[in-house]
């Protein structure tokens, strides 16, 4: 059992930056691929970026590329999402998640793992 806990989240200004960090507990870090998506209100769940356990290639969604960069601390057992030139359409709660497959995954089902999350909150 994987236990993820997300940090970082708050208010920012627009083109303002945030870091998220998730940090893991319960298994063994390396053997998993991570991601990160977010819910705003209203809205459905949607991919943000994913990195993989095995090389560690990283995917974006359109929406965040160029703008935000998810890293990996396989020594910490923690994920980064760093967050650049934010926009008031970032605001949401942001999740991480871990999935046991080898390569980076988009679909939500392949993640196994959840954290509660981090609001981020983007202020015009």
């Amino acid at each position: 059992q994987v236990h993820l806990v997300e940090s970082g989240g708050g208010l920012v200004q627009a083109e303002g930056s945030l870091r998220l960090s998730c940090a893991a507990s319960g298994g063994i870090f390396s053997t998993y691929s991570m991601g990160w998506f977010r819910q705003a209100p209203g809205k459905e769940r949607e991919f943000v970026a994913t990195i993989s356990r095995s090389d560690g290639s990283t995917f974006y969604a359109d929406s965040v590329k160029g703008r935000f960069t998810i890293s990996r601390d396989n020594t910490k057992g923690t994920i980064y999402l760093q967050m650049n030139n934010l926009k008031a359409d970032d605001t949401a709660v942001y999740h991480c998640a871990a999935s046991s497959t080898y390569t980076a995954r988009v679909p939500s089902i392949s993640y196994e793992y959840w954290g509660q999350g981090t609001q981020v909150t983007v202020s015009s």
